[in-house]
């Protein structure tokens, strides 16, 4: 039996729906466990006793379904606007400039901001152990992507120990980074979605035929490519990836018709297209192709990358940066679509059964459905 006590009882001006639309005067009861009770539409609020209530709109808790929070001591390190190659190459010079302690109070504080902001779960990328600490003394929910990098890596027997960490799996970083056979491996292997950095830069697409800024750059360096006979990355993709494997394609920003048309012809397991504009903008001042994404119908979540390439690790400014998306179709890519490319099925959306957490959003212009400056988020739940 539930105490009466332990029961909280929730209201707001708005709350986001699943479909996107908004409902309005809500009352939410939660038990004490966050489970959601109930949700009602009710006239009378200021009437009832016991309510806690919100000014703004009530949403589900965020969910950061692409993060790299062992990178976090990298905040304010990277030039901004330095292009992909520039980024890569700032990234290799950081290495050794930090002490242990110094990267992992820096994670800590950056998981404590988004948990404060009503972030409730995220999909993380671990290319070493530094940050598996910090994450289980973390109140947030983790899926653990374990990431192979390197051209000169050929398996991935150094990381098997960490897919003893909770919710731990294997994936490969890009396309381009990963040679054939560890590539293939890991795809083939296992039931996980899979989170694979995707067309984030021109130079991706041009690696395959032999040209611009990353072909120029692996030759500088004597490094050599065994996959580039798949002719096209998305042609890659589908060729090593089974089609009843879900993926979360991460950033996307140079995705084209054709490549949607190969991907989506060859999967009958969901698709995830992620986006982190305020990164791209950050390193190359490129956005993603949001109304392409959007007039193909594909699923959309939406992640923070790291803060090498980011100010903040803040989900709400993610989705101000969507601004050629409806505020509340971002907002729902921002929590619902990022809990079902995480395979969360009981976060997302403000359901009776679900623990989605609760977070409210301030400074909503609703006439205009747009977020004002002062907008801003905290956790309710």
């Amino acid at each position: 039996m539930i105490s009466v006590h332990s029961l909280r009882r929730i209201a707001s001006h708005r709350l986001l729906l699943p479909d996107s639309t908004l409902l309005p005067s809500p009352l939410v009861t939660v038990d004490g466990d966050g489970c959601i009770l109930a949700v009602e539409s009710v006239s009378d609020v200021d009437r009832r006793e016991g309510v806690e209530f919100y000014p703004g709109l009530l949403v589900p808790g965020f969910v950061n379904a692409h993060c790299h929070l062992e990178l976090s001591h990298l905040g304010g390190f990277v030039p901004r606007r330095c292009g992909f190659a520039g980024f890569a190459r700032a990234m290799g010079a950081a290495r050794g400039r930090f002490t242990d302690e110094e990267r992992s109070m820096a994670a800590a504080a950056a998981a404590a901001a988004m948990w404060h902001e009503g972030v409730a779960a995220v999909g993380d990328i671990s290319n070493g152990p530094a940050s598996f600490a910090v994450k289980a003394a973390s109140p947030l929910r983790f899926r653990n992507w374990v990431e192979l990098f390197g051209l000169g890596v050929r398996d991935a027997e150094a990381l098997r120990p960490l897919l003893d960490r909770p919710n731990a799996s294997l994936t490969p970083h890009s396309v381009y980074s990963v040679q054939d056979a560890p590539f293939r491996a890991i795809c083939a292997a296992g039931r996980e979605p899979l989170s694979i950095h995707f067309m984030e830069s021109a130079g991706e697409a041009e690696l395959f035929a032999g040209r611009g800024e990353l072909a120029e750059w692996y030759a500088a360096q004597g490094w050599t490519c065994d996959f580039l006979g798949y002719g096209m990355p998305s042609e890659r993709i589908v060729e090593s990836v089974p089609a009843d494997r879900s993926v979360v394609l991460v950033h996307d920003c140079h995705v084209t018709q054709p490549d949607i048309d190969i991907i989506m012809s060859h999967f009958s397991a969901p698709v995830w297209w992620c986006l982190c504009p305020r990164s791209n903008d950050f390193i190359s001042g490129v956005r993603p192709p949001v109304e392409l994404l959007r007039r193909n119908g594909l699923n959309i979540c939406i992640g923070t990358d790291s803060m090498a390439s980011n100010d903040s690790l803040s989900m709400l400014e993610e989705v101000r940066a969507l601004s050629d998306m409806p505020l509340a179709e971002a907002l729902v890519a921002a929590t619902l679509g990022g809990a079902q490319a995480l395979g969360f099925d009981d976060l997302g959306a403000v359901e009776p059964g679900r623990r989605p957490g609760l977070a409210v959003v301030s400074g909503v212009d609703f006439d205009t459905m747009t977020l004002r400056d002062t907008a801003a988020a905290r956790r309710v739940v």
